[in-house]
């Protein structure tokens, strides 16, 4: 008799409720630090240029929330597009997945905003539409675009101005006003390139 290991409902479930216990953690304290102490919250949470000052906010400014509404709308998308990449990954995968797309995402902002101007950046927003480009390039319908594509002849170059372009406009209908669109596309690019790459899968 032998015994195979498959990936429990639980399981797929576990690291998308383990983000979102993070991300209410750390929003929480951070609001509670920012009651007393705003320069110190900011200090501890909030990615600001130069990044090198204060590294720990890569990570730490990926989980914390400006506010309510900010964590309830990025726990929403984490959770819809969390479960199928969970699903098909392991849980330390999923993690890193989440915490270096949402690190690289807003050092994107920052250095954008940087060159306008400087602002901080906060929340999981750049991870989640890293999640979503994943789910969105790594399913099978993406791949039989690309062989339907390629029997068109269409060049590389042109699949990848339209995957970019395609990419801007989803960003645009998904940010609402005032959020870090750089972040966001930046998110959803590297997932789009992670899904195309299968560089979760296991």
């Amino acid at each position: 008799m032998s015994s195979t290991r498959t990936r429990s409902g639980y399981g797929s479930l576990r690291p998308v409720a383990e983000t979102i216990g993070a991300m209410i953690a750390v929003s929480a304290t951070f609001w509670f630090i920012g009651l007393f102490a705003r320069p110190l919250a900011a200090f501890l949470f909030v990615l600001s240029p130069p990044a090198s000052v204060h590294p720990w906010t890569l990570a730490t400014s990926v989980y914390a929330h400006a506010g309510l509404g900010h964590l309830l709308s990025n726990a929403l998308v984490v959770v819809v597009a969390g479960v199928p990449v969970a699903a098909s990954t392991t849980r330390t995968r999923f993690h890193a997945f989440v915490l270096v797309t949402g690190a690289l995402a807003g050092l994107a902002q920052i250095w954008v905003s940087g060159l306008l101007s400087p602002a901080g950046v906060l929340g999981i927003s750049g991870a989640a539409f890293a999640l979503v480009g994943y789910v969105t390039a790594a399913n099978p319908a993406a791949d039989a675009l690309g062989r339907f594509a390629g029997r068109l002849g269409v060049p590389p170059r042109v699949v990848v101005l339209a995957v970019g372009a395609l990419a801007v406009g989803v960003t645009l209908v998904l940010s609402p006003a005032g959020s870090a669109l750089v972040a966001h596309l930046v998110g959803l690019l590297l997932g789009i390139v992670a899904g195309r790459m299968g560089l979760l899968r296991v």
